[in-house]
């Protein structure tokens, strides 16, 4: 798994060994929890306190963490029986995030003009997320050895540091030139082999959040009234290119989903062309 999940897991699991501190779960120098205690009603217990404060996302990542605990100590003989055998994750929530229109897009992707106040960093930032559908943490973590301006693709590093090769538009790639000239003119920097594309005023790799700050800043001088992240962008290009006709499976691909379902849960057609096609295709319509 990816290291921010391993720190996600690493919290989760120190929680509950908080909770467990703190219930009559703890040996006679009161810091150790002996494992083998640790029964049903104990887990049912600690997912009863979690359930007045948190989403059932949330609570259903804490679980995947103590199950991997769990099957770790049966495994290595220091447990036998397993306390979440008999649990079950919660049912999950599966709210669509926000989106933009195409109108909106263009919007965005034209504040201040070609030559306008959007600086060349930020506009090929909002430029590559639309033209490409990468997840954030793929975009900071982007080298221009990654980019290939001759076939138009970009080489994409995801979740289980698994590669993928992902076309870009040609209107992505100039706005990539554009901020690369930026970068030789401020910093003096060759922009190839590996050295990070997007950087902070600083010169070192942008982080998620400041790139996420950028988004938000952006949408809000377009004048858009909704409230997303960079999340929102790589789902527009999904939706837009699922609106138009592009397969599904296509877009699974693109995205670097491991299963379908995941791919349609971030999709979705509207109501009015899920009419048109009706119209179109059934014969009574």
């Amino acid at each position: 798994v990816s290291p921010h999940t391993l720190t996600n897991y690493l919290s989760d699991l120190d929680q509950f060994h908080q909770y467990l501190l703190g219930s009559e779960m703890c040996l006679e120098d009161a810091a150790t929890v002996e494992p083998a205690k640790i029964d049903v009603h104990v887990v049912r217990a600690y997912l009863a306190a979690l359930t007045k404060s948190r989403k059932k996302s949330s609570i259903a990542r804490k679980l995947a963490a103590l199950r991997g605990f769990f099957r770790f100590l049966i495994a290595t003989g220091r447990i036998e029986k397993n306390p979440l055998s008999q649990i079950h994750s919660p049912k999950q929530e599966k709210p669509l995030p926000n989106f933009l229109s195409v109108d909106d897009v263009f919007r965005l992707l034209s504040v201040g003009g070609p030559k306008g106040t959007l600086p060349n960093r930020d506009r090929a930032i909002l430029e590559v997320f639309y033209s490409t559908g990468i997840r954030v943490s793929e975009l900071v973590g982007l080298n221009w050895s990654d980019v290939d301006f001759q076939l138009g693709i970009l080489r994409v590093v995801g979740k289980g540091s698994k590669e993928r090769i992902v076309p870009i538009g040609k209107v992505a790639l100039d706005a990539l030139r554009d901020y690369s000239q930026d970068l030789g003119k401020k910093w003096n920097l060759a922009c190839k082999g590996q050295s990070p594309v997007f950087l902070n005023h600083r010169s070192g790799r942008i982080t998620t959040r400041s790139v996420a700050r950028i988004v938000e800043k952006h949408l809000r001088e377009a004048g858009i009234a909704v409230k997303m992240g960079p999340h929102g962008l790589r789902h527009s290009f999904a939706t837009h290119l699922l609106n138009s006709g592009a397969d599904l499976r296509v877009i699974q691909e693109l995205l670097g989903h491991a299963s379908l379902s995941t791919t349609q849960r971030y999709t979705h057609l509207n109501l009015d062309q899920l009419t048109a096609v009706y119209d179109k295709a059934h014969p009574r319509a």
